[in-house]
């Protein structure tokens, strides 16, 4: 970026030019391209639309809400985070009451507060990369400092060097993804156990595993992890398996002395009353969304399965994406790609790309353009 400072003002004036803390400048924004092309698998988003009784339960909620919008929402969430709570009890096999969880707008949020809780100026974040670009992007936003942590060639997280780097570093706050973005890699208890003793040796530092994905994974969620471990917290959100990504709604469990923690830096009625009475809604219809989870992990199978045959190589993935490659040019096949109609996302791994799990037809349509690119790239 470039700037004329002496003008103040002007075509020329930008970021430079203005009083952002150090560690802002340069950095760019998270995002992915939002581009008008056929098959848009770029995202992980959810690709089938909401029930029609659940559009019609969410009209009922809204438009009962909507009667008291001269009023506050309820600060607190308590409906929605009962059901929540309810909700992780029945699937994640760990009982849960409101006062484990706290709810937010995304995920996104979530990570935020918690990293203004715990992290901030003078304290560290550690996350084991490549893994979700938000955790770091938000440790920065936060003032807090962040640490690259290690992965194998398999991106697996090297359970030795990861220890010996928390050992070190000493973090404040440490993130374990899984299944983790972008790799789509999931996480053994074993491992989390590891890491959590290793963090609390000396020290009172929280863990933070981030389940975006876990309805998607072949392995149980670890919730059951909490038990006795007050400084463990599981996030969770509702764009992903719940097909609601325009609601944005995360929420986490952890022990009740951190969702009163998080309180502390929550903006007040933070969750609009909509949001809350949206959120409700889908929380009703459980089982039907999860049934669209189900179909989507068989997606992800098959396209894991038919890339391999074309000659890919694939990470094995518990999420509703698959990492493919290799690439000598990684950005170079993603334009490939895109020529072909079909948006996939690069996030810079090197000779990597991902592709989410679609609808059948949108997969078939993915998988003719990476057959048509591995016939270019080996002619």
């Amino acid at each position: 970026m470039s700037g004329s400072a002496s003008s103040g003002t002007g075509d020329r004036f930008g970021i430079d030019d203005l009083p952002v803390r150090d560690e802002l400048r340069g950095k760019s924004p998270y995002g992915a391209p939002q581009l008008d092309v056929p098959v848009q698998l770029n995202t992980n988003e959810n690709p089938y639309p909401l029930p029609e009784p659940l559009v019609e339960r969410i009209a009922e909620r809204v438009r009962e809400a909507a009667r008291g919008l001269n009023r506050y929402p309820d600060r607190d969430a308590v409906e929605l985070r009962t059901e929540l709570a309810a909700y992780l009890t029945r699937t994640g096999k760990h009982p849960l009451t409101a006062a484990n969880v706290w709810a937010a707008n995304g995920s996104n949020e979530v990570i935020q507060q918690l990293l203004q809780a715990f992290g901030g100026p003078g304290r560290t974040a550690i996350g084991f990369e490549p893994s979700y670009s938000m955790h770091s992007l938000i440790a920065r936003g936060t003032g807090t400092g962040w640490i690259s942590g290690p992965r194998n060639e398999d991106f697996t997280i090297d359970l030795a060097a990861a220890r010996s780097a928390i050992v070190e570093h000493r973090p404040d706050v440490v993130f374990i993804t899984s299944p983790n973005n972008p790799t789509g890699t999931a996480v053994d208890a074993g491992t989390v156990l590891a890491l959590y003793e290793a963090a609390q040796a000396g020290r009172r530092t929280l863990v933070v595993v981030d389940e975006a994905y876990v309805e998607f994974s072949h392995r149980a969620s670890l919730l059951p992890l909490l038990a006795d471990r007050p400084y463990l917290v599981v996030s969770r959100t509702m764009s992903k398996a719940f097909g609601a990504a325009g609601l944005r709604l995360g929420y986490l469990a952890a022990h009740p002395a951190v969702v009163d923690a998080v309180q502390l830096v929550r903006l007040p009625y933070h969750l609009s009353a909509v949001t809350q009475a949206t959120a409700l809604a889908a929380l009703e219809h459980t089982d039907t969304l999860l049934g669209y989870v189900e179909t989507l992990k068989a997606e992800r199978d098959r396209l894991v399965g038919e890339l391999r045959a074309i000659g890919y190589e694939v990470t094995e993935s518990d999420a509703n994406f698959v990492q493919f490659g290799r690439f000598e040019d990684s950005h170079t096949a993603w334009r490939r790609l895109l020529d072909r109609g079909v948006l996939v996302r690069d996030n810079g791994v090197p000779g990597r790309l991902r592709v989410t799990a679609g609808t059948p037809s949108e997969n078939d349509a993915f998988l003719d353009a990476v057959r048509d690119l591995k016939k270019e790239q080996s002619a």
